[in-house]
């Protein structure tokens, strides 16, 4: 069987279920990594993946190849945890626990520094988590994955100027709310 994922893409287009296996096997931990940053919970990143996954396999007979296969999964996995977030906003729920990996245990690393770490990683995880879905996307896309402005923009379908603005927003509101001015402090205690 192929190994090289453009072999594998032209193998499960013609239907063979084997090559999209592989397919999902070689990109599972990239697609799942994202999910998980949009959704902010493992629950939420597996249901998110496997339906990334499903809309690929139906969709993969329209797949171009313009882009990379990895690059096409970024963008349908997105999407999928914007209905997801969105689906999950209308019926919403208090969350009774929280398992999100905390602070590395880097060696030589004190534990105030681990502490300190953690703290911050918490701190910074809950104000992306509360940034609206369109706004988290693009800030996970490029801080995270590191993908160009116009990348964002085709894999959201939205103009190169807007992933700039949305971008330009995400991080004035994680910017407000991890580090506000004074004001804001004291607006937020009454």
């Amino acid at each position: 069987m192929p190994s090289d994922v453009a072999a594998l893409v032209s193998a499960a287009k013609t239907g063979d279920r084997q090559a999209f296996d592989e397919l999902v096997r070689q990109t599972y931990a990239e697609t799942y990594t994202l999910a998980y940053r949009l959704t902010g919970n493992e629950e939420d990143a597996r249901d998110v993946t496997q339906d990334a996954y499903l809309r690929a396999f139906k969709g993969l007979k329209r797949f171009r190849g313009d882009a990379q296969f990895s690059t096409w999964m970024y963008r349908i996995t997105a999407n999928c945890s914007a209905t997801h977030l969105g689906r999950r906003r209308r019926h919403r729920h208090d969350q009774l626990f929280d398992d999100a990996p905390v602070a590395d245990d880097a060696p030589g690393t004190s534990p105030e520094l681990r502490a300190e770490a953690g703290d911050l990683r918490a701190r910074l995880t809950a104000a992306v988590d509360r940034l609206p879905p369109k706004l988290r996307a693009v800030v996970m896309l490029r801080d995270v994955y590191d993908l160009p402005h116009e990348a964002i923009a085709a894999e959201l379908n939205i103009s190169e100027s807007a992933a700039k603005v949305r971008l330009h927003r995400a991080r004035r509101q994680l910017r407000e709310d991890l580090f506000p001015l004074p004001a804001e402090e004291a607006a937020r205690a009454v």
